[in-house]
């Protein structure tokens, strides 16, 4: 049904109009009118695409930041229908192993824990690590048969500690294959009357994870999740990241015999004589390989990309929670400006826009969606969660995680100065800060929800899809404003002595 057509005012802004006026916008500084609702919230559709050749259920990636994405996050992206970017701070073949790690799961986490021979001596707590139990197997590696297990609790309470782990550990009689689904992996237990059961990778034995009961009664009980993203033989998705680099060819061959799906040119500024030569490579190398360039916020930098042939388009500079470049190098743009601008642009030649950076809530992720992005690309929004690299730790009765761009001077030293176009041999620029970030919890909880408030946002727009939305943004029927700083005090939380905030 269509909007009465009587009714129809003229109102606002188009967004044309407002983003030519010579003003760079943040997310905050905008706004969209309501329009017409004739339709309920689930019948909104999230699903995008991430690059040309890839879609998603739901427009959501992790970003390639060494606080944010491993394999853990990898996995629980895809299993919600988004996809996470493996970072690059490490080696090749330690990129590699993550790839490998997130390729080898069905389910949507990843288990921690130590493993040890039946002859060894657990000699204290740290012997533990992070986890909760040391897995024992023949050999002391993964890639030999499970024997059994010790619970760092039972260990705890033991008496006599100077034991061999043979002498007290709890025997492990079965194994499930990893390509078990996790329906299968419950049913399995179930119908053995086990609490534990390891995941073993059929090409070379290796455990890939120990799998409790409580582990799935906690799954069961998140919200329900979309179809996950799948590649045609059942792998997660999962894209990895890259520098510009010579040394980065080699990393790239990892990468692609480890069946990555997608690699991102991870570079602040895009818009290089190294960016486009590699994206030529790789089409070349890699013909089937889908590449996303950037990072770009101008039409004139995302048209040289373009014709270089890139398969999505990476938009934001200086935009990140945790990023100094406007501060430091007086280079950048608003992101609301950004993303619109580029989109308009990509949109011609269908290339699709992630909006990286500047999302610190579910408005942010609508904002970014209806001005032109196909995805969002998140860091701060989703480092603190439990799929999160690092351990937590308590500040003044706090969980916290620390959350580092990969501009400060800490990651730099690791090696993401590349990005920057940096030389190991000068002085190091900090574009970016080292800091921390509140617990969160899983990301297989708060990411359900936040999809839910924008599908609520796309509601109040009259758009029951990306694809309408960005139809009515051109066509001017959906309308916007600048805000005040007075606006945006208003729109927020005010006139409280206290309150209590959650988002579901």
């Amino acid at each position: 049904m269509e909007a009465p057509q009587n009714l129809i005012i003229e109102d606002g802004f188009s967004a044309e109009k407002l983003f030519n006026q010579g003003y760079s916008y943040t997310y905050d500084d905008v706004i969209f009118l309501p329009h017409y609702i004739d339709f309920a919230t689930d019948s909104v559709q999230l699903h995008t695409k991430l690059t040309r050749n890839i879609s998603l259920s739901i427009p959501c990636v992790s970003s390639p930041m060494d606080t944010v994405t491993e394999s853990y996050m990898a996995v629980a992206m895809a299993s919600l229908g988004g996809i996470g970017i493996l970072h690059s701070n490490n080696t090749p073949s330690e990129q590699f192993a993550l790839l490998q790690s997130a390729k080898s799961r069905r389910i949507p986490f990843v288990s921690d824990f130590e493993v040890k021979s039946p002859s060894d001596v657990i000699e204290s707590e740290g012997d533990f690590g992070y986890a909760s139990l040391i897995l024992v197997t023949e050999t002391g590696s993964r890639k030999s048969r499970v024997l059994g297990y010790v619970l760092k609790s039972d260990w705890v309470d033991l008496k006599n500690k100077d034991g061999k782990v043979c002498d007290y550990m709890s025997k492990l009689d079965f194994s499930v294959p990893s390509s078990y689904q996790l329906d299968q992996i419950a049913g399995f237990l179930g119908e053995k009357g086990v609490k534990l059961v390891p995941t073993v990778r059929e090409s070379d034995g290796e455990v890939v994870d120990l799998v409790a009961l409580e582990d799935i009664e906690r799954i069961q009980e998140f919200p329900k999740r979309g179809l996950p993203s799948l590649t045609p033989n059942g792998d997660f998705l999962v894209g990895a990241a890259i520098g510009t680099r010579e040394s980065d060819k080699e990393r790239l061959e990892y990468l692609v015999k480890g069946g990555v799906d997608a690699v991102v040119l991870d570079s602040s500024q895009g818009n290089s004589t190294y960016q486009l030569d590699m994206i030529k490579y790789i089409k070349k190398t890699y013909p089937e390989l889908d590449v996303i360039g950037g990072n770009v916020v101008t039409k004139y930098q995302a048209q040289n990309l373009i014709q270089a042939g890139v398969d999505g388009l990476r938009v934001g500079m200086g935009s990140g929670s945790i990023c100094t470049t406007q501060e430091v190098c007086a280079v950048g743009r608003g992101q609301a400006t950004a993303v619109y601008k580029v989109s308009s642009i990509a949109s011609q030649s269908g290339v699709p826009v992630i909006a990286d950076g500047g999302i610190s809530n579910s408005g942010h992720i609508v904002k970014a969606l209806v001005l032109g992005a196909s995805t969002v690309m998140m860091g701060s929004y989703l480092a603190g969660s439990n799929e999160a690299p690092g351990a937590y730790v308590v500040q003044d009765g706090r969980r916290l995680k620390k959350y580092r761009g990969m501009g400060s001077l800490e990651a730099m030293t690791k090696g993401s100065d590349q990005r920057y176009l940096g030389d190991k041999s000068k002085l190091k620029i900090a574009q970016g800060v080292v800091g921390a970030v509140a617990d969160k919890g899983s990301v297989l909880k708060f990411v359900p929800y936040a999809m839910h408030a924008v599908k609520q946002g796309f509601q109040d727009l009259g758009a029951s899809s990306l694809q309408s939305a960005h139809d009515l943004l051109r066509s001017e029927v959906l309308r916007l404003e600048a805000r005040t700083g007075a606006a945006q005090a208003e729109g927020g939380v005010h006139g409280l002595v206290s309150y209590e905030k959650k988002a579901f």
